[in-house]
């Protein structure tokens, strides 16, 4: 039987030569990450864990401490990492982003499974990996078996054909997916095609991390050149990729022009459905503009922002907030002379954290305010009040309309 990505992961996983769409079956985890918030609420310790090698805890959420009850999970995490021998444990200084520093060192592999509480796990998936995000009390019963269960979900094929122009990111690449054909519920995405080879690494990690936006169960790239030169700089575990068969079934096979395609914004609420052209919308004042998150907080993503307010002055009345994914992206950010650029066209460069896209601290909106963010989430109230309004773009598009104190397509910044 032919199969796509995520069925050979599953089957493999499972002990078996083959998945079918609707099988429920039960897989060896490859690697589990714990987070800080999971320490912070309603800890229980458990007795034991399958395999401490196979287990990883990363302080990411509130990150240093905003509050007593997360001051009180540090504590817990590092009892946890202690009692079980847990070597890869990633604590305040050695912290991040758990996407950004499940990436930098090199947990997610392709052909591998991967979970973890946090919705966005799905970013894994652009390292071929079949990662999802899980309760916790699922993660607790993988730490104690080394086992979970999926049920097997028909998959959508993006066929990636033309070359991604500079000015298109991961991010636009995205919105102009949710924009064209919404959710995915139900489904995993799989991309692959000519035009994967014009998709850089970093942007190829924002697709799959905002796959959880549009609900789709795994988000899974192929591995050609592009990752394999990644991989043989941040793991030198062999690992074995999971192609699809050439005569793989689909439920729908979609062929995007990456050439054709521009900055897109998505308008407040969500983003299936709701994306457009950056310049077709409505003018638009903002108050806070905002780059980070395991979606946009990368080393690249800060350079490009650097590189369009260079010289220049963040617009009056408009605040904009850096937020490097990790702590390792902070230093390199920080030794390339990005934050010194963003700093001094009036930026604030943040700790790193998930902070402020999920609207905990180091960025709250208030009522009435319009954010433009090139985080993971516009929901109402994902930032802070309810009333305010967050539109989602790419870090050029937010860093361009920081300068402008208006959305703006970027290429109109550009110099």
């Amino acid at each position: 039987m032919s199969m796509t990505m995520i069925e050979k992961i599953l089957a493999r996983s499972a002990g078996l030569d083959e998945v079918r769409v609707g099988q429920t079956v039960v897989c060896d985890v490859d690697m589990t990450v714990m987070i800080d918030l999971q320490f912070a609420t309603a800890w229980v310790q458990p007795l034991r864990i399958h395999d401490p090698d196979k287990v990883a805890v990363v302080m990411d959420h509130a990150v240093p401490a905003p509050t007593v009850q997360d001051a009180e999970g540090g504590p817990r995490a590092r009892r946890f990492a202690g009692d079980f021998g847990i070597s890869r444990f990633y604590d305040v200084g050695r912290h991040g982003i758990c996407h950004q520093v499940i990436a930098e060192n090199g947990l997610a592999r392709p052909g591998e499974i991967l979970a973890c509480t946090d919705s966005h796990t799905c970013a894994g998936g652009a390292y071929n990996t079949a990662a999802r995000g899980l309760g916790p009390a699922e993660v607790f019963s993988i730490l104690c078996t080394g086992k979970t269960w999926f049920t097997v979900a028909p998959t959508i094929r993006y066929e990636l054909v033309g070359e991604k122009p500079d000015v298109v990111s991961g991010k636009d690449i995205f919105l102009h997916l949710a924009g064209r054909y919404g959710d995915a519920t139900n489904h995993n995405l799989e991309f692959g095609g000519p035009g994967l080879a014009s998709v850089p690494m970093n942007d190829r990690r924002t697709i799959a991390t905002q796959g959880a936006e549009v609900s789709a169960d795994f988000s899974t790239f192929g591995v050609d050149d592009v990752l394999r030169a990644w991989l043989d700089e941040h793991t030198d575990r062999p690992y074995t990729p999971a192609d699809a068969d050439p005569d793989a079934s689909y439920a729908d096979v979609r062929e995007i022009d990456l050439s054709a395609l521009e900055p897109y914004v998505a308008r407040p609420g969500t983003v299936s459905n709701n994306s457009v052209p950056v310049g077709e919308l409505e003018h638009r004042a903002v108050d806070q503009c905002f780059i980070g998150s395991c979606a946009n907080g990368q080393l690249e993503d800060l350079r490009i922002a650097a590189d369009m307010v260079r010289g220049r002055q963040v617009a009056p009345g408009v605040r904009l907030l850096i937020t490097p994914a990790s702590q390792q992206v902070y230093r390199d950010a920080l030794r390339a002379g990005y934050l010194e650029t963003l700093a001094d066209a009036g930026a604030v460069i943040t700790n790193s954290t998930c902070g402020a896209c999920f609207g905990y601290h180091l960025g709250v909106v208030g009522a009435g305010e319009v954010c433009l963010t090139a985080s993971t989430r516009n929901f109402r109230g994902r930032m802070g009040s309810p009333d305010a309004d967050i539109y989602m773009a790419s870090p050029a598009t937010v860093a361009a309309s920081a300068l402008a104190g208006h959305i703006v397509d970027p290429r109109t910044e550009q110099r």
